[in-house]
C-alpha cells in the first residue's frame, strides 16, 4: 500500500458526497453539517474527538469510517503511540470481532507515517 489511497479514497469520498448533496434534501445537508461540527475544537480538542471517532468507527466495525478517522487523526497530529492506544481502547470495548477492522486501521495508519 502507499499513501496514494490517502488521496483516492478523499476524492472518492467528496464526489459521493457531492452526488449525495446534488439531490438538495435539507436533512441531509444538516445532518452532515452537524456531524462535521461536532468534531470541531470545544471541550474537548479535535485531536481527541477524532481519536473518539476512530474507536467507536472500530467497534461498529466501519472500514469507511476507519479510513476517514485515521486520515483525521494523522492531520491533527496523532502519533502512532496515540493511534495504538485508540486501537486498544476499541478492542478491549468491541472484543475480538474488531480484529480485522484494528488490522486494517493499523495498515492504513502506518502507511501514512512511512
Amino acid at each position: 500500500m502507499s499513501r496514494k489511497w490517502k488521496k483516492e479514497f478523499e476524492g472518492e469520498r467528496s464526489r459521493l458526497n457531492e452526488l449525495i448533496f446534488s439531490g438538495g434534501h435539507l436533512g441531509i445537508k444538516r445532518f452532515f453539517a452537524l456531524d462535521e461540527q461536532a468534531y470541531h475544537d470545544g471541550a474537548l480538542p479535535a485531536k481527541t474527538k477524532e481519536l473518539m471517532g476512530l474507536a467507536s468507527s472500530m467497534v461498529l466495525r466501519c472500514n469507511d469510517c476507519i479510513a476517514y478517522h485515521i486520515v483525521r487523526c494523522f492531520d491533527e497530529g496523532v502519533t502512532k503511540e496515540e493511534f495504538y492506544e485508540a486501537f486498544n481502547v476499541a478492542l478491549m470495548v468491541g472484543g475480538s470481532i474488531t480484529i480485522p477492522h484494528l488490522r486494517i486501521a493499523a495498515e492504513k495508519m502506518e502507511d501514512l507515517f512511512d
